[in-house]
């Protein structure tokens, strides 16, 4: 049974959700209650926090919670000072706190992605056994940044959360944002894999309740994004993120039931 804090946290993330997707919905969202974005995001990234800390040992969880957000930090610094990893971009919402000149609610959102990207990813390692570890970290930095492709129209076009000072071919987001994207996801899963997976299996199954809810969380993220989306006149990203979606759960469903016949 969880414990009665990871049941209240995951509760108040729903209500939250729920809110959230009504009121961005609708741009019912005034502008005192901006606050509510940093709540909400720095409240995913303690859902992934919390599956990695009850997933495996503690301190591998704490190391693991900590290198993804300070990597992921100084990739978002480098990337806003130099316009070289995701493209020439600012803020232009306070999203509380910043670090290195990055709000750090980033680097909890990036805890968020990795942890829900590897949960379906995951099952992938234990079909492969030539370059496995390399495989399973490209098909969980392509999940991961398939997440992107809704998340950006949606906060460069609807919201105006960040904006691009270079254009490109999708909603004028340059390549290089994708490309940044895919080259740290891969990366992190990479190191995830190097800690994680050992002597033929995954070390982070101790939790099913995390687990699980990590594979709703990235649909749910997602989600979100699709319905504000399709809400405010967007059409190709919410069509690309619906199959995306499809396709991920299909073949996570598939290689979970395979390793379990086996």
């Amino acid at each position: 049974m969880p414990a009665a804090f990871d049941l209240y946290l995951y509760r108040f993330f729903i209500v939250w959700y729920v809110i959230g997707v009504v009121l961005l919905s609708f741009h019912l969202v005034p502008p005192w209650l901006e606050w509510a974005n940093v709540v909400f995001l720095i409240t995913s990234g303690l859902l992934a926090i919390m599956f990695f800390y009850r997933s495996t040992s503690r301190m591998i969880g704490i190391f693991i919670v900590l290198f993804i957000f300070f990597v992921s930090m100084f990739m978002e610094s480098f990337g806003v000072h130099t316009g070289l990893f995701f493209g020439n971009y600012s803020y232009e919402t306070d999203f509380g706190p910043k670090l290195v000149g990055v709000p750090i609610t980033i680097g909890f959102a990036w805890i968020m992605v990795i942890a829900t990207s590897h949960v379906l990813a995951a099952p992938l390692l234990n079909k492969l056994h030539v370059l496995g570890r390399t495989l399973y970290a490209l098909y969980g930095a392509l999940i991961a940044t398939s997440l992107d492709l809704i998340l950006d129209p949606f906060a460069y076009e609807v919201k105006q959360y960040w904006v691009w000072h270079d254009g490109g071919l999708y909603y004028d987001i340059p390549f290089t944002n994708f490309a940044g994207w895919f080259v740290l996801s891969f990366v992190l899963h990479l190191c995830l894999a190097v800690l994680l997976y050992r002597k033929g299996s995954w070390q982070n199954n101790r939790s099913f309740f995390w687990q699980k809810r990590m594979l709703y969380l990235y649909g749910m993220m997602a989600g979100m994004f699709i319905i504000v989306s399709v809400v405010n006149g967007l059409v190709l990203a919410p069509i690309l993120s619906i199959i995306t979606l499809a396709v991920f759960y299909t073949v996570y469903r598939l290689l979970k039931r395979e390793v379990q016949v086996i």
